[in-house]
């Protein structure tokens, strides 16, 4: 996909990268990723995306800007009080860069919706709050072939991992064979109730930009297969190995998990 003159000058930054260079950039630009959530996590995501030239983001949130929001969420501004969360990043997104094909979904991601939403893209970001959605994303995007980049943020700690199990089964693992099930309910206690250093947030957001720009135009050393913690109190970054779980329910040898409809019996 030929970059216009205007485009050339826009990445210029990129395009003088070896390991980039003008194919890497036609790359970004042909690709479509989905980000889940345009919070805490999906705000720095998206802005680094659209600033990087890829061509087609989507956003899917249903909810609206509130104004405890800001502090974290540095893709919505105070004049974007009480509008949908999409829109107001669309907004951003058309600002920063006129040339991102920027789509909307302002639904709740359902076991209904989710395999016709990724079937659009090509890579899809996480950046949801709560671990029904999480475990909807990770089965939703085995089953569709789609690589999932999954970042996660708590107080003043982060997760983040790549997991394309789909690509390779029994040898990558999925967010299943890290995590079998979601905890019970009432265990997980929300951001609102332990609160967050949002900076923490933007640090796993960007790292998420970040592999998710690797896995689409093929720039160093996936994720896959391996977890990065961060440690904001004590300025450390750990990664540990994550095998494949061969009991898994979605990716195992004996996997009993084959549609969605297990959510959806969560409604």
């Amino acid at each position: 996909m030929a970059l216009s003159d205007e485009e050339l000058d826009r990445y210029a930054r990129h395009i003088v990268l070896r390991e980039v260079g003008g194919p890497g950039q036609a790359k970004l630009k042909q690709a479509r990723v989905l980000v889940i959530g345009a919070g805490g996590l999906g705000s720095p995501a998206i802005l680094y995306l659209a600033a990087a030239g890829v061509g087609t983001i989507g956003i899917i949130d249903f909810d609206t800007v509130s104004l405890s929001n800001l502090q974290r969420q540095i893709v919505h501004r105070t004049k974007d009080v009480g509008r949908p969360k999409t829109q107001s990043a669309a907004d951003a997104v058309q600002a920063l860069n006129p040339h991102v094909n920027v789509r909307l979904h302002p639904e709740r991601l359902t076991a209904e919706n989710a395999l016709r939403i990724f079937s659009q893209y090509d890579i899809v970001a996480d950046g949801s709050d709560n671990f029904e959605t999480r475990f909807l994303v990770n089965d939703a995007c085995f089953l569709s072939g789609r690589t999932l980049v999954s970042a996660a943020v708590t107080e003043f700690d982060g997760q983040l991992a790549t997991y394309k199990a789909h690509t390779a089964r029994g040898a990558l693992p999925c967010y299943r064979c890290l995590f079998p099930a979601p905890p019970p309910p009432g265990t997980a206690p929300s951001c609102s109730e332990t609160g967050i250093l949002g900076a923490a947030a933007g640090v796993m957001g960007t790292l998420q930009a970040l592999e998710v720009m690797k896995e689409i135009i093929g720039l160093g050393e996936s994720m896959a297969g391996r977890l990065l913690i961060y440690e904001a109190l004590e300025t450390r970054i750990r990664v540990v190995k994550l095998k494949p779980d061969p009991a898994c329910a979605l990716c195992g040898g004996q996997a009993t998990i084959h549609d969605l409809s297990l959510h959806a019996a969560k409604g």
